[in-house]
């Protein structure tokens, strides 16, 4: 009888090891997934999830925050995750939050990761949607990753052709490295570029101090500049130079009238100058004139020996000679 009882406490013992260890392994596993934590429903929806689970975590700068409750079809091929969030961070998540599917390591279980909002939107409430933000497809990734490697080779095979060209002395840069005499012209190119930079800024000096002496007092320049009395003596230059210039053009434009009206034979000078018949006409009587003057001067001179006149040259032939006598 003692050997039962014994027997009894013994199994008893172990049983009640064995419930103490089953409720502190649900209390374990009930604390790691959050099933006895107040929380909240928030929700979002992605077009792909990528893997992700029931029950996998969510987490919010850094923290474990929740799990996910719920995984459902949402319209045509969308997918609606339902979250439990502990009531004691839903201060710091805003209603402007935005979700997006991580992973937790390199390769490990997929997570949902919350994170944005700013302080002046209000703090999410129970049912609320969560903007979601769709990952990088690790596929696109390597699918990216694998154009790009096709490339690099391309640019590899490339840049080895090039510098076999190169090697071989083909094209300018081939040229230039394996051809002395051409390295010798380039090198005394430089040598001229050289010397032409060095009498750039010789002479660029030299522009210099001549625009300084420019501006010294006693300098035509600076005093064009400065002294208001040159300017005020080239002002009244000008003045009298424009009106010199006004007088002359005044002059030419008098003299054009002249010459029109010497051209025309509407004026005496005109004819004179233009009228063909008037000139023959003033030819002929000027060559009457002197035929008649001629012909006076024969009169007079035969005047001087006929009898009545005769005695009066006389006289005056006499008065003459007495004068020159006085004189």
């Amino acid at each position: 009888m003692r050997g039962e009882n014994k027997r009894s406490v013994i199994v008893g013992i172990f049983v009640f090891i064995g419930i103490a260890i089953l409720v502190a392994g649900i209390l374990t596993l009930g604390g790691q997934q959050k099933k006895f934590v107040k929380a909240i429903q928030l929700k979002t929806v992605f077009d792909d999830i990528g893997g992700l689970q029931t029950g996998n975590n969510i987490w919010f700068s850094g923290v474990k925050i929740g799990t996910v409750k719920k995984i459902n079809f949402y319209g045509d091929a969308q997918v609606e995750v339902e979250m439990n969030v502990e009531e004691e961070v839903v201060e710091f998540i805003r209603k402007d939050s935005k979700a997006t599917i991580s992973s937790d390591g390199l390769i490990g279980n997929k997570i949902i990761v919350i994170y944005g909002g700013s302080t002046e939107v209000p703090q999410v409430e129970d049912g609320d949607r969560l903007e979601a933000v769709m990952p990088l497809d690790t596929d696109q990734m390597m699918e990216t990753l694998q154009v790009n490697n096709e490339n690099l080779v391309e640019i590899t095979a490339n840049l080895k052709v090039l510098t076999g060209k190169i090697a071989e002395g083909k094209g300018i840069v081939g040229a230039v490295m394996t051809d002395s005499l051409l390295a010798q012209n380039f090198k005394s190119i430089l040598v001229n570029l050289d010397r032409a930079s060095v009498n750039s800024n010789r002479m660029i000096n030299d522009l210099n101090t001549f625009t300084a002496k420019l501006n010294q007092k006693g300098y035509l320049f600076n005093d064009l500049v400065t002294d208001t009395t040159v300017m005020k003596e080239l002002k009244a230059s000008m003045e009298s130079l424009n009106a010199t210039a006004a007088n002359a053009e005044q002059l030419t434009t008098q003299l054009k009238g002249v010459a029109d009206k010497l051209e025309s034979p509407d004026n005496s000078m005109g004819m004179l100058l233009n009228d063909p018949a008037f000139a023959e006409s003033l030819k002929s009587t000027i060559e009457n004139t002197d035929s008649a003057t001629y012909n006076l001067n024969k009169g007079m001179e035969a005047l001087e020996y006929t009898w009545p006149f005769n005695k009066g040259f006389k006289r005056k032939a006499k008065a003459e000679e007495k004068a020159a006598r006085g004189n």
